[in-house]
């Protein structure tokens, strides 16, 4: 939404519009992809969530009548990227430990 830039939606992060108490629209991150109501598709990098901010996309998106706090998800991608800062990109971050040759040598054995 912020650079414009398509991708897959397994890799986007969903941002819908909710109520807060006082009646103002807050936006928030659709963990699960299922809330309700209009949805608007982010990239989860800061330069495009701060491109979308300094472009208004959110409103237009949502189509809101104002500005929205956006806080909630600003404070999801940095969290993101404080979880991703120590990985190494394309390699598994719990990958089993062996193979199943190291007991007996032969990968179909149940013994250990």
């Amino acid at each position: 939404m912020g650079c414009r830039g398509p991708g897959p939606r397994s890799a986007l992060l969903r941002v819908v519009a909710v109520t807060d108490g006082t009646g103002a629209p807050v936006l928030v991150v659709d963990e699960r992809r299922r809330m309700p109501g209009r949805g608007a598709w982010l990239h989860p990098d800061p330069d495009c969530f701060e491109l979308a901010v300094r472009r208004r996309a959110f409103s237009r998106a949502l189509r809101l009548a104002g500005p929205a706090d956006h806080t909630a998800v600003q404070r999801r991608l940095e969290q993101s990227q404080e979880d991703t800062a120590g990985t190494i990109p394309g390699v598994e971050a719990d990958r089993r430990q062996g193979s199943g040759l190291e007991a007996d040598g032969c990968p179909m054995s149940t013994h250990r």
